[in-house]
């Protein structure tokens, strides 16, 4: 089948209703009988998981499922940025007059992606990670930084997928996509996480209560399915690991990078 009939399809398939009715079924008690199944289509570790896989009431409370302590260890160098998600790098490099570049042959500018926040002239020229979580992937997301939460938007919008198709053959899925936009305050500087909704996720959930002082690692919010988060650094705030490339693969609390040093 040609690409323009895949796109077609997709765009039939994404629409809001058919994620709520996914995620419906994921919340329900019938969908339990499918969590070892699931779990073992995807080779999820069901050992790394904090409760018994058992105790999960639903596929979804399995999906958002919390690890052990101690699997997820935070780099101790207080200099260093976490990943705030287990997850393979899609996109990373250098935000060039407000355009991220060449994203699976794609670009975005900030703007669409921060959905027109006057908080977009921050970063301009600054750097950006896209972390692509697959269902085999611990779907919570922690604070890559500590500070003050600044603001916080919900933006309405479409759920394609955010896969190698979706990202390669949809037009633009990250900034026409759900998002939350947090906007973090460190003291080095300001850190935009971008949670990008997908096909069949139902929705993306802030913790409850959501502090206004966030630490590294500290939980944030969680995927019900798989999706994205996209890190943005404002200007001038950071440099990242130099082994890091399309393709790496990174633990929530890996070291991402460092903070660079005012001058």
């Amino acid at each position: 089948m040609s690409k323009p009939f895949f796109r077609l399809l997709t765009e039939l398939s994404s629409r809001k209703w058919v994620s709520q009715l996914t995620g419906a079924f994921a919340r329900s008690k019938a969908s339990r009988m499918f969590i070892s199944r699931f779990a073992q289509t995807y080779g999820i570790r069901i050992e790394d998981a904090e409760k018994h896989v058992k105790e999960y009431r639903s596929l979804n409370d399995f999906f958002t499922r919390r690890l052990k302590p101690g699997l997820r260890p935070i780099h101790e160098d207080l200099t260093r940025v976490v990943s705030p998600v287990d997850a393979m790098i899609t996109g990373i490099g250098d935000i060039k007059e407000g355009l991220i570049v060449n994203v699976k042959g794609q670009d975005y500018t900030i703007e669409e992606l921060l959905n027109r926040s006057p908080r977009t002239v921050n970063y301009k020229n600054g750097f950006y990670f896209v972390l692509y979580l697959s269902p085999t992937d611990y779907h919570r997301i922690h604070s890559p930084i500590t500070g003050d939460i600044l603001e916080k938007e919900h933006v309405l919008g479409k759920v394609y997928p955010v896969n190698e198709f979706g990202l390669r053959h949809m037009k633009r899925v990250l900034s026409r996509n759900e998002r939350l936009i947090t906007f973090i305050q460190h003291e080095a500087g300001e850190v935009a996480v971008v949670k990008v909704g997908a096909l069949n996720v139902s929705s993306i959930q802030y913790v409850k209560p959501l502090p206004k002082t966030l630490e590294r690692g500290q939980e944030l919010a969680y995927f019900e399915f798989g999706s994205t988060v996209v890190l943005l650094f404002e200007d001038d705030m950071f440099e990242p690991r130099a082994d890091l490339m399309l393709g790496s693969k990174v633990k929530m609390g890996e070291d991402l990078g460092r903070f660079l040093d005012k001058k």
